[in-house]
């Protein structure tokens, strides 16, 4: 599980960086109706090279405080993935 915490209407999307314990990503959607929950699915499948339907939004539908499961893989594998060194 990978806590994010999503800033949307960027003018791309990325990882920003972290803060806190999540991973701060940007998306280039805004938070309407479920648009930036999709993104944030897309961008995560597309950067960690996994099928969408590994990635599950677990909380955080409607906050931009999010948690999510990403099935195969562990919260140190993502962030190595997403933000390497």
């Amino acid at each position: 599980m990978v806590s994010v915490r999503v800033v949307p209407r960027a003018p791309k999307s990325a990882v920003q960086g972290v803060l806190g314990d999540a991973l701060k990503i940007r998306l280039a959607a805004p938070p309407v109706e479920g648009k930036a929950n999709t993104e944030l699915v897309r961008f995560l499948a597309d950067e960690l090279e996994i099928h969408a339907g590994k990635i599950h939004l677990l909380a955080g539908a409607t906050d931009r405080n999010k948690r999510v499961l990403i099935q195969g893989m562990n919260g140190v594998a993502v962030a190595a993935k997403l933000m390497p060194a």
